[in-house]
């Protein structure tokens, strides 16, 4: 095990620009996990380690694969790089997965997000994606990063094990009419249906951003649009709450 105790030594730069700056995760193709809940779920799920960081006293989580780096610092060294307010022990820097997706999606279901800028409800809807049976999480463009640290965080291991993809709505459209899966839109116009009545075995559903909802462009190209059913009263729900309503009659 290495030991580092500057807070100037060029790893320690490293980590500390990878937690601040969305350019360096892109540039770099790196990522930071932090905690050892989401450490070991990337050990767990194989995803691919680059450098494990731990404070003193802290002992490294087992079954580390081979080549990994392994630093140990001083608890002030971690709380400098770290992103919450009280680190955890520790962290690893990964390598960012691949954020383009194959030419044919597998039949299933796919969640698509359109604008929905809050890391947490990203990352809330990832974990809840994973865990109601969803192939894939598509982010059109407008999204919260999905691997900044407070995305990361919120997925609470999810991002270890399904495949999320960055595309442009005609992307988007084109891939789907490869896969021969429909687009659906969580909004209202003249052909909505109640969304207990959908056929949801297989497609693309789309939720919308917290602000304004779907936008006219993806709603535009929405083969029909669902209604989750709700008092009068209530006007829309939260962009995670939708998701976890839609994944949720899905999966059912």
């Amino acid at each position: 095990m290495e030991r580092i105790t500057s807070r100037q030594n060029p790893l320690i730069a490293r980590l500390r620009k990878l937690g601040t700056d969305k350019k360096a995760r892109r540039a770099q193709g790196a990522f930071l996990c932090e905690g050892a809940k989401l450490v070991g779920e990337a050990l767990r799920w194989g995803a691919p380690l680059d450098t494990l960081v731990v404070a003193e006293g802290t002992k490294p989580p087992a079954g580390l694969p081979e080549g990994v780096r392994v630093v140990e610092v001083p608890a002030d060294v971690l709380k400098s790089v770290s992103t919450v307010d009280t680190p955890q022990g520790m962290l690893a820097l990964c390598r960012t997965p691949e954020l383009t997706p194959p030419q044919v999606l597998a039949a299933g279901r796919y969640l698509v997000l359109d604008g929905v800028q809050d890391p947490g409800n990203v990352g809330t809807v990832w974990r809840t994606a994973d865990a109601f049976g969803a192939e894939g999480l598509i982010l059109l463009p407008g999204c919260a990063e999905p691997f900044a640290p407070k995305t990361v965080r919120a997925t609470m291991g999810a991002c270890f094990r399904l495949p999320v993809w960055e595309l442009e709505l005609e992307e988007l459209t084109a891939l789907l009419g490869r896969s021969g899966l429909p687009l659906y839109a969580t909004a209202l116009r003249a052909d909505t249906a109640d969304l207990r009545r959908a056929d949801l075995t297989g497609g693309a559903v789309v939720i919308g951003s917290e602000g304004r909802g779907v936008s006219s462009q993806v709603l535009a190209a929405c083969g029909a649009t669902l209604k989750i059913p709700m008092r009068e009263r209530c006007e829309s729900l939260n962009a995670a709450v939708a998701a976890a309503v839609v994944l949720w009659e899905g999966w059912r």
